[in-house]
């Protein structure tokens, strides 16, 4: 295997979901149709879709979006809405770096989080 390709997410209404991940997550739409909307997400692409197949329709494993600034987007996000489960909490600190995680819920209920490291001194 060579790299992640594509992630697909399943989702109950497509044009709530590209205003989500458009608009409020701000990622690079690429295009859409009926049924689908592509994402660009650093060249990984995300495809919302419709479940084709009633074991499709359940929620999608986490995605965990690195930001530079956790504190910074955790706000920006939250400004915009964005329903977070928990405040941005330090996971673990190995040497002189320390990662930080918060998870929060898309418009189509799948939870996803924000995760970012920083060097400490």
């Amino acid at each position: 295997m060579k790299n992640i390709k594509q992630i697909g997410i399943p989702v109950k209404d497509v044009d709530r979901a590209i205003h989500f991940y458009k608009d409020l997550l701000g990622l690079s739409l690429l295009f859409n149709t009926d049924s689908m909307a592509f994402f660009n997400c650093n060249g990984i692409r995300l495809m919302l879709s419709l479940p084709e197949k009633r074991e499709f329709a359940q929620a999608s494993s986490v995605i965990y979006f690195e930001v530079d600034d956790i504190q910074e987007s955790y706000a920006d996000l939250t400004e915009k809405g964005i329903p977070f489960i928990d405040e941005p909490h330090r996971i673990t600190k190995m040497e002189n770096t320390e990662t930080w995680m918060v998870f929060f819920k898309d418009s189509e209920d799948n939870t996803h989080a924000l995760t970012s490291e920083t060097i400490t001194h």
